[in-house]
């Protein structure tokens, strides 16, 4: 989820007008076994066949939710994102001051993303590149996650001098980055590495 130019809303995922109840039943084991592919084997190796499989679906009824894997793929980065989305807003609106919501929200996008869950790890690890077809969406889909960013580094207090654009791309980089150095049960948890991250901005003068 790397931090780029804000976007416009992303378009509905395209699904069928009227699915069966026998169709509908299955869209939630669907997205659950399509983001289980994406995340262990990418968007281009997992196959339609082994995300339908182990639902006892073939292949071609996949169209019977989403027009093209691509449209299946969106779908899939949407959940993941409102998923984080939600924790992080949960987080900071208990919360006035805005170190501590900014602190408070990075604690949120952290257990997001270290829970090894396999929405989160297609959000880290798919990039719109994967996808061309559906790489408009998916940028959407991050930058409208990323607003929220946006608005509580615009509330700190910062010199004037800082630049508020270059310390979300810092923050937001380290952040996502740390999925590939960190190791449960080593001391680390997400509480004290985003306390870390915050008080490293705050101690270098941003404040």
């Amino acid at each position: 989820m790397r931090s780029a130019p804000a976007a416009p809303t992303a378009p509905a995922v395209p699904r069928p007008a009227a699915p069966t109840k026998r169709a509908s039943s299955r869209l939630p084991r669907l997205l659950d076994e399509a983001a289980r592919a994406f995340a262990q084997r990418g968007f281009a190796a997992a196959s339609v066949r082994e995300i339908v499989g182990p639902i006892g679906m073939l292949p071609g009824s996949l169209y019977c939710h989403f027009a093209t894997k691509e449209a299946l793929l969106v779908a899939v980065y949407q959940e993941g994102v409102e998923r984080i989305s939600a924790a992080v807003d949960a987080a900071v609106a208990p919360l006035a001051e805005p170190w501590a919501r900014l602190e408070a929200g990075c604690i949120a996008h952290l257990a997001s993303l270290l829970d090894q869950t396999d929405y989160s790890q297609v959000v880290i690890r798919v990039r719109p590149s994967d996808a061309p077809a559906v790489a408009d969406e998916l940028v959407a889909l991050r930058d409208r996650y990323e607003t929220r960013w946006a608005a509580l580094i615009a509330a700190l207090p910062l010199e004037r001098s800082v630049s508020r654009s270059d310390l979300r791309l810092f923050l937001m980089g380290a952040l996502n980055w740390s999925q590939t150095w960190y190791r449960a049960g080593r001391g680390a948890t997400p509480e004290k590495i985003a306390r870390r991250f915050v008080g490293v901005l705050k101690a270098s003068g941003a404040a």
